[in-house]
C-alpha cells in the first residue's frame, strides 16, 4: 500500500510539474512583448554612467525590482483569490497602457528628430564631479525602479490572467516562479548589453597589444559597432511588441471583437491585433493631449 501511494503521488506530482510547464509556456508568449520593452527600457535608465558603476547600477535596480515582485506578485495572488473578477478590467487596463504607450514612442520617433546630442550629453555626464554624478547615478536608479514597477506590474497581471481558469497553487508557482525568472533573465541581459561596448573595446585594445589575434580584434570592433544597432532594434521591437500585446489583450477582453478575428490565420490575427493596438493607443494619446492643452488654456 505504502509503495502505491508513493506511486500516486509521484503522478500527482509529475502532473503538476506539466500543467505547471504548460501554463508557463504559455504565460511566457504572452509576456514577450513586455519582456521586450523592459530590456531596451531598463538598458537605456542604466546608460550614461561611468564603466566602472554599470554593473552596480543593473544590480542596484535589479534589487528594487525584486522588491516591485515581492509587492506586486501577492497583491495579484490576492486579487485572484478574493476578486477574481476584476482580474479582466486590470488586464483591459494594462493592454490600454501598453497601447498608449506604443502610441507615445511612435508619435515621438515621427514628431521629433533623435536626439543627436546623446552621445556628446553622456561625455558630459561622464565629466561631472564625483558629487554630481552620484546624484546622477541614484537619480537613475529611482527612475529606473519607477518604470520597471510599472513594467513588472504588466508583466504580472498578464501572467495571471494566463492562468487564471487553473488551480490557485499553480497561480502562484507559475506568477512567483516566472516572476523571480523574467527579473533574473532581463537584468542579466541588461548586464550583458550596458558591457558589450566595453568588452569590445578590451578586445580591440589586446589585439593592439599583441594580446591575441586578428579574429579578436574583428569580434571586439564588432561588439562595439553592435550595442548602439541592438539598443535601436529592442526598442523598435518592444514597441511593436507593445502594439501586439497590447492589442491582443483588448480583442480578447471584447467578446465580439475576439468572435470577429478568430476565423483569422496567425499572421492576420496579430495584423489585427497589432492594428487595434495601434488604433486604442493613439485614440488615448490624441485624448490625453487634448485634455492637457484644455487645461492648459483653463
Amino acid at each position: 500500500m505504502a509503495g502505491v501511494s508513493l506511486l500516486a503521488l509521484l503522478d500527482d506530482i509529475a502532473t503538476l510539474l506539466d500543467d505547471i510547464a504548460v501554463l508557463s509556456k504559455v504565460a511566457a508568449k504572452k509576456t514577450a512583448g513586455v519582456l521586450a520593452d523592459d530590456l531596451a527600457v531598463n538598458a537605456e535608465q542604466v546608460s550614461g554612467v561611468r564603466a566602472e558603476r554599470e554593473l552596480p547600477v543593473v544590480w542596484a535596480v535589479a534589487k528594487g525590482s525584486l522588491l516591485n515582485k515581492l509587492i506586486l506578485v501577492p497583491a495579484a495572488l490576492l486579487m485572484s483569490l478574493y476578486a477574481p473578477w476584476l482580474i479582466t478590467p486590470v488586464l483591459m487596463l494594462g493592454g490600454t497602457y501598453l497601447c498608449y504607450e506604443g502610441a507615445e514612442k511612435l508619435h515621438e520617433w515621427i514628431v521629433h528628430k533623435p536626439k543627436e546630442s546623446s552621445a556628446q550629453e553622456r561625455l558630459d555626464h561622464l565629466s561631472l564631479p564625483k558629487i554630481d554624478l552620484l546624484t546622477l547615478e541614484k537619480d537613475k536608479i529611482k527612475g529606473a525602479i519607477r518604470t520597471d514597477f510599472v513594467l513588472s506590474a504588466e508583466i504580472v497581471v498578464i501572467i495571471l490572467g494566463s492562468v487564471a481558469d487553473t488551480s490557485f497553487t499553480n497561480q502562484v508557482i507559475v506568477v512567483a516562479g516566472l516572476a523571480l525568472f523574467f527579473t533574473i533573465a532581463v537584468y542579466g541581459l541588461v548586464a550583458a548589453i550596458v558591457k558589450m561596448d566595453d568588452v569590445g573595446l578590451y578586445l580591440v585594445e589586446a589585439e593592439k597589444a599583441g594580446r591575441n589575434g586578428r579574429v579578436g580584434g574583428l569580434l571586439g570592433r564588432g561588439l562595439v559597432n553592435a550595442a548602439g544597432p541592438l539598443m535601436h532594434a529592442l526598442s523598435v521591437l518592444g514597441t511593436i511588441a507593445m502594439f501586439l500585446v497590447g492589442g491582443g489583450i483588448l480583442v480578447h477582453g471584447w467578446p465580439w471583437l475576439h468572435h470577429w478575428f478568430e476565423p483569422l490565420t496567425s499572421l492576420w490575427a496579430m495584423l489585427a491585433n497589432s492594428g487595434v493596438g495601434v488604433i486604442t493607443g493613439l485614440a488615448v494619446l490624441g485624448l490625453i493631449t487634448l485634455i492637457t492643452r484644455l487645461r492648459a488654456l483653463g
